[in-house]
């Protein structure tokens, strides 16, 4: 027996509704007549407005076909085939590989100089959480002291909140070297993570653009984790701030200078040198700070910028080897994240 298929109601509404819509278009798009019995064509304008208004209409009840279209390989720029599985200029794999990772990774941060403004905001987010932490656990207190101590103590976080949130200390216990990384990103008071979020903006771009996003984000991280090895050895086990890897971005600069006699060179030879006296009298002047962090910061810094090309990667092989440093030093970050969320759900206030 031969079933006979009746449409139901709500599919009868659309297409009378499509069918009404193709008639008022067809209506309107006849030519006017004028008062002699000539036929007027409609103006330009008009006849845009419903060719666009039919299409429109028309796209809601009929799909229109995808064209494949060739793409660009995200590492190398050549373009490929629409249907081509790997790149033939450079053998990269178009759907996963870490071009193409970092290429979408992009699309979510801004266009210039994302490490940078992706650091900015999770150090001021961290420091905004242990402040919180602070102000809950002991109230909000005005600081102590008077002169630079006053002033470098003010939104000070206690030291047992920067502990707990990951701070340099224990970093040799074999289950938390993620402290290398995190302390890093932590701060102990507003005047200290003013200044250097002030250095890092000034500096941290025109690097980033050099050097290319991956690497800069190997630079930061690897030479803030010397200072805080440096300071370890010289009897500093507790220590949070980017002022190693910021001084690491000087010596990276001034490693770049070196040798070089040209106006521009010489210019910023000479303005980074004025840095490095002007953090060395503050680093003498304001207690606390720890200049050993800041002096295995500058001379890991220095030592990459002896090593690395001062361009962006310039082949595949480079490039390749940009990513993997990048994604590398991301993951090491991410891991170590995780493990200070672990840590500080897991332990009470002044357990480290």
């Amino acid at each position: 027996m031969t079933a006979i298929f009746r449409p139901s109601v709500p599919a009868l509404a659309r297409r009378a509704a499509f069918l009404a819509l193709i008639n008022f278009f067809g209506i309107i798009d006849r030519c006017l007549v004028g008062s002699q019995g000539g036929r007027v064509p409609l103006p330009i304008r008009w006849r845009y407005k419903i060719d666009r208004w039919r299409n429109q209409f028309d796209s809601l009840f009929h799909r229109q076909p995808s064209v494949a279209r060739p793409r660009l390989c995200p590492a190398c720029g050549t373009l490929v085939g629409s249907t081509a599985g790997r790149c033939h200029q450079c053998g990269a794999s178009l759907t996963f590989s870490l071009a193409a990772a970092s290429r979408s990774l992009s699309k979510l941060l801004p266009q210039t100089s994302p490490v940078s403004y992706g650091i900015l905001g999770l150090c001021c987010i961290l420091y905004g959480v242990s402040l919180l932490i602070t102000i809950n656990r002991n109230g909000f207190q005005a600081p102590g002291g008077g002169g630079f101590g006053a002033l470098f103590g003010l939104g000070g976080i206690n030291p047992l909140v920067l502990v707990r949130m990951g701070s340099s200390s224990s970093f040799l216990d074999p289950a938390q070297p993620w402290r290398l990384i995190t302390a890093i990103f932590l701060h102990g008071s507003l005047l200290h993570i003013g200044f250097n979020m002030w250095v890092m903006m000034d500096l941290a771009p025109t690097i980033e653009e050099l050097y290319g996003s991956a690497r800069f984000l190997f630079v930061f991280i690897v030479t803030g984790i010397c200072g805080y090895i440096l300071s370890f050895v010289t009897g500093h086990p507790n220590s949070v701030g980017a002022s190693g890897s910021l001084l690491g971005l000087v010596g990276l600069l001034l490693a770049l200078t070196t040798g070089r006699q040209s106006i521009g060179m010489r210019m910023l030879r000479s303005q980074l040198l004025y840095w490095l006296a002007y953090i060395a009298v503050l680093g003498i002047l304001m207690p606390g700070i720890d200049n050993y962090a800041h002096i295995g910061g500058f001379v890991a810094g220095f030592l990459l910028g002896k090593v690395m090309a001062d361009r962006h990667p310039a082949d595949v092989v480079e490039r390749r080897r940009a990513y993997a440093l990048g994604w590398t030093t991301g993951v090491a970050v991410l891991a170590s994240f995780v493990f200070m969320l672990l840590n500080y759900f897991s332990s009470p206030i002044g357990v480290g």
